[in-house]
């Protein structure tokens, strides 16, 4: 499939208000294309803000709903959009799921790009790296829900898509090189996976705040306030930047 995600098409004269035909001036033909040329970019870029406002409005649902409890005459009535819009875009809530899914992939991918890591020094850039997931995880909760909620469901939605995999394979790449920078430069030990370090990032925030209510539970201890927030982004620092220390 096309890694691209396709550009939003202008919903059918069934389900958006008729387009006043434009007034033309009598042998103005220059005048009546750039008239249909603004008209037709203007249904398009209403078309894009109905596709993000039913994507954040589906986003809200299925994080505190699940798959199986969002009804997508609530995502409408949220959205504010007619529920045909819904079908007409995304054909139905499987594949609603899919483009919410793979949004919220894009969207970590793209702050991360912001960090600029290839800017910075390789042990700077790895701890920015760690501060950067811990911090978007307790940020976005919802982003939580809805991974947690594609892996009951075993990826099948992911599944039916290869465009996760253009979005994740470049910060793995840019790892990659941070690590080997800092193998050149004798800070790094050689031999590491950057695949298996992200997935140990990953572990020891993603895993902490997913599971902070049973974890909070199980220990008889507040997991979530400002002091036990800094102590495990200290020990999960500290684990990960000494496993990359030369021997």
């Amino acid at each position: 499939m096309n890694a691209t995600r396709p550009q939003a098409r202008p919903a059918p004269a069934a389900v958006r208000p008729k387009a006043r035909k434009a007034v033309r001036a009598d042998g103005v033909e220059a005048g009546a294309a750039l008239a249909t040329d603004d008209a037709s970019s203007s249904r398009l870029r209403d078309a894009e803000r109905s596709r993000r406002r039913i994507l954040a409005a589906a986003r809200s649902e299925f994080a505190e709903n699940g798959l199986a409890g969002t009804r997508l005459d609530t995502v409408a009535q949220l959205a504010g959009v007619d529920k045909r819009l819904i079908y007409y875009y995304f054909k139905n809530k499987q594949n609603l799921f899919l483009d919410v899914l793979i949004d919220a992939m894009t969207h970590i991918r793209s702050e991360e790009t912001k960090l600029k890591l290839l800017d910075l020094e390789p042990v700077e850039a790895v701890r920015t790296l760690i501060r950067f997931s811990w911090d978007y995880y307790l940020a976005n909760p919802e982003f939580i829900r809805l991974i947690n909620t594609e892996n009951l469901h075993r990826a099948q939605h992911l599944a039916m898509s290869d465009r996760i995999q253009h979005i994740n394979r470049p910060l793995v790449e840019m790892l990659g090189t941070v690590l080997e920078r800092g193998r050149v430069a004798g800070v790094f030990r050689g031999g590491v996976d950057p695949l298996q370090l992200y997935l140990s990032m990953v572990g020891l925030t993603y895993y902490y705040v997913s599971n902070q209510h049973t974890l909070s539970h199980m220990f008889r201890r507040d997991l979530m306030t400002p002091r036990a927030q800094a102590e495990r982004l200290s020990h999960v620092t500290d684990v990960l930047l000494g496993y990359l220390l030369p021997s």
